[in-house]
């Protein structure tokens, strides 16, 4: 008899040890579950802070004409979105900034404590005839220069002068050329291939008529401009070439 309630008294311990390992496991995977949660919800909280600032900045400007602004910018995790912004007349001018702490847009701080990410300005012209001068387009296959194959069968042409080397190619109605100099040849195709391969999970916003697009090598004087009727949107100002780019086709809607 005393053998059979010892008996009795390992089987319920037995099952009681199973079920505790069972909530230990669910407990663990809803921990899991909790933390994989409070993750997708703060990248979620990220991409929805910047469109909620993205359209603060738009309701700052005051202008008799509709502008596109870009639906994110590329800042690093943990930074924050702020602006200034400037409405004189036919042109507005849009100054992003990138900053370690939350600072409102038109802040004074943000010129001190803040960093440039890059600047939009948007002038509307008299009519789309007007805005079209403001356009450097180039047709470089026609334009002539040593060809370079760029990948993605897009060929690119290069041309050289006063110790500068562009290589400059056309995607659609975009003229797109990256500048180095004549010592540094390869730097510029480099570039150019990286901007091809780019482009080819990533659309520039369509010109109405031409977009073209200027991308230095080392880091200065990058420059993007496009024709959307009678409005012209420059983007400068941007360090970074490849940035310059990301930020552009952050336009295309």
């Amino acid at each position: 008899m005393k053998r059979m309630l010892f008996l009795l008294f390992l089987s319920i311990c037995f099952i009681g040890a199973c079920s505790n390992r069972e909530d230990n496991h669910q407990a663990h995977e809803n921990e899991t579950q909790i933390s994989v949660e409070q993750s997708n919800h703060h990248n979620n909280g990220t991409a929805m802070e910047q469109t909620e600032v993205l359209q603060q900045i738009k309701d700052q400007i005051h202008a008799d004409f509709t502008i596109k602004t870009p639906t994110t910018l590329p800042i690093p995790e943990g930074a924050f979105l702020s602006a200034t912004t400037r409405t004189e007349g036919n042109q507005v001018e849009i100054v992003f900034y990138e900053s370690k702490e939350k600072i409102p847009i038109n802040d004074i701080r943000l010129k001190k404590s803040a960093t440039v990410i890059g600047r939009l300005l948007v002038k509307q012209y008299n009519n789309a005839e007007g805005a079209s001068t403001q356009i450097a387009f180039d047709n470089f296959n026609q334009n002539g220069g040593r060809k370079v194959d760029l990948g993605y069968n897009i060929k690119g042409y290069q041309d050289a002068g006063a110790g500068s080397l562009w290589t400059g190619w056309n995607e659609g109605r975009w003229a797109i050329a990256t500048h180095t100099r004549t010592e540094n040849p390869e730097a510029g195709v480099k570039l150019a291939k990286q901007v091809v391969e780019y482009l080819e999970s990533h659309m520039l916003p369509i010109p109405k008529q031409y977009g073209m697009a200027q991308l230095d090598v080392y880091q200065t004087g990058n420059l993007i401009v496009w024709q959307d009727e009678k409005l012209v949107y420059t983007l400068d100002s941007i360090k970074d070439p490849l940035k310059a780019i990301e930020i552009a086709t952050a336009f295309y809607q």
